[in-house]
């Protein structure tokens, strides 16, 4: 299993996802499919692909001049990660939560 930190926003998980459907693209493809309405600057946009590659999400290639981006963690690990944490969250870490389910 690959380590990475979850995307901690809609935001890196919206550029996240649109890498995933894209497989591999630029900051500049990247930022051109996002939503308009957002009104992002390209360089929030950057910024935002580089903490995903700090937090081991997305990898950068070199050709020629540009940086290619593409994922290094496939969705379903990211999806089930997700998951995992809101349960987590909901129910705390302990190994039988049936008080939480109970005062649910």
């Amino acid at each position: 299993m690959k380590e990475f930190r979850l995307p901690s926003d809609d935001l890196e998980y919206d550029i996240l996802a649109k890498l995933w459907a894209l497989g591999t693209a630029t900051v500049r493809q990247l930022h051109d499919t996002l939503d308009t309405r957002d009104a992002l600057a390209y360089t929030t946009t950057a910024k935002v692909v580089d903490r995903l590659r700090e937090k081991g999400l997305i990898e950068r290639h070199t050709s020629g001049k540009a940086f290619i981006y593409s994922p290094r963690v496939a969705r379903e690990e990211v999806e089930n990660a997700r998951a995992h944490k809101a349960v987590s969250r909901l129910f705390g870490s302990t190994p039988a939560p049936h008080a939480a389910v109970a005062a649910l």
